[in-house]
């Protein structure tokens, strides 16, 4: 009797298998016995396990978003001529948003921002008023590497502001109203003598011709008329440039409302193209990318990283799937979320920055 209860606990326990092999990747890491091959390190991570993985699959829908073109996909009888020509199909890629938060141009992320933009491997960018404004700040000074616990009062009495472990002297923010103060009187002038309607992106855009300094990407943006959005324009030094320019010179405009029509418009008007989103981060970047998508029944590829959790019904932290739902990712698009609370071989990574700077390795070093 109790042979026959053991025999059934047993059989309980050990329950027979499914057979994965040949179905499911089969979980190692890399072996450095073979050296440093940057591009087998970033393959291996698909077979490393968690976020990993995740890592590694996000790294190939990036390799997708920059490889895809009209070619690869079958003529539709109802296409133009110009669609038919074997040519044209070859030229058309894939159209690519990215958004960003403002504390990786604060980081040394920016270079990497700055290198994807020099060389317009992305189409249409995102990011708040940090993202632009620190751009613009350290062509006129450095941020420097403090440490988090740094205290704020110390701090404020020495006129040191800090980002994180980073410290930024009050005296970048004077450098940076003496030389965009006259930039907006300029424009002011444009606006009232030449009728010109100023938006957020062409603010941008005015912005990164004026600095005219090759580490700043805005200045690349501009040179290769790279659309830079960001409708919350007023959220941080620029709006406090934009407040004090309201008293010394009032009158300055800037439209909001042509700048979603043109927003919408990049992921409206890319058809016969798909669409790719790459969202570093959450917040407002990664809604107005997501909803401009919407207005095209849904983006086709879709990368998410950031450290939010979806558990508390925000946006930042909403799972691809959450989007499709929407609309804004298409159902039937390649999709991952990676979270960047994991561990890495050899290294802890902490902060999105460093995933980044991993994840984009793939520029670099591209698996085929």
């Amino acid at each position: 009797m109790e042979d026959k209860l053991i025999n059934s606990v047993h059989s309980t326990v050990f329950k027979e298998s499914d057979s994965l092999e040949g179905k499911c990747t089969k979980i190692e890491g890399y072996d450095f016995n073979q050296g440093i091959n940057y591009s087998k390190l970033l393959k291996s991570m698909l077979s490393t396990g968690f976020q990993a993985s995740n890592l590694g699959e996000a790294m190939e829908i990036v390799n997708e978003m920059l490889d895809w073109r009209l070619a690869d996909e079958s003529i539709n009888e109802d296409c133009s001529e110009e669609e038919k020509d074997p040519a044209y199909r070859e030229s058309v890629r894939c159209k690519v948003f990215l958004g960003f938060t403002s504390n990786l141009i604060s980081s040394g992320v920016r270079d990497t921002v700055r290198y994807l933009t020099e060389h317009h491997m992305v189409d249409v960018i995102v990011t708040t008023t940090g993202g632009i404004e620190e751009d613009l700040i350290k062509c006129l000074a450095p941020t420097y590497k403090g440490d988090f616990s740094l205290p704020g009062a110390q701090l404020r009495s020495r006129g040191l502001n800090r980002i994180g472990n980073l410290l930024v002297p009050n005296d970048n923010y004077c450098k940076f109203e003496d030389w965009i103060l006259p930039i907006f009187d300029q424009m002011l002038k444009e606006q009232l003598e030449e009728n010109v309607l100023w938006t957020p992106s062409k603010l941008i855009a005015r912005l990164g011709k004026e600095i005219n300094n090759e580490s700043s990407y805005l200045y690349w943006a501009y040179k290769n008329k790279i659309p830079v959005f960001c409708p919350g324009l007023t959220d941080g030094s620029l709006g406090d440039m934009l407040y004090f320019h309201s008293f010394r010179s009032p009158g300055l405009i800037i439209d909001v409302v042509q700048d979603i029509r043109a927003m919408n418009s990049e992921a409206v008007h890319a058809s016969p193209r798909k669409t790719g989103m790459i969202i570093l981060g959450g917040g407002l970047p990664k809604h107005h990318i997501c909803n401009a998508n919407m207005m095209r029944n849904g983006a086709d590829y879709a990368v998410y990283i950031n450290t939010a959790q979806e558990f508390d019904g925000s946006d930042s932290g909403a799972r691809p799937d959450e989007a499709v739902s929407w609309g804004k990712i298409r159902g039937s698009a390649k999709m991952v979320k990676t979270c960047t609370n994991w561990v890495f071989p050899l290294h802890t990574f902490l902060a999105s920055t460093f995933i980044f700077i991993s994840f984009l390795a793939l520029v670099l070093f591209p698996q085929k």
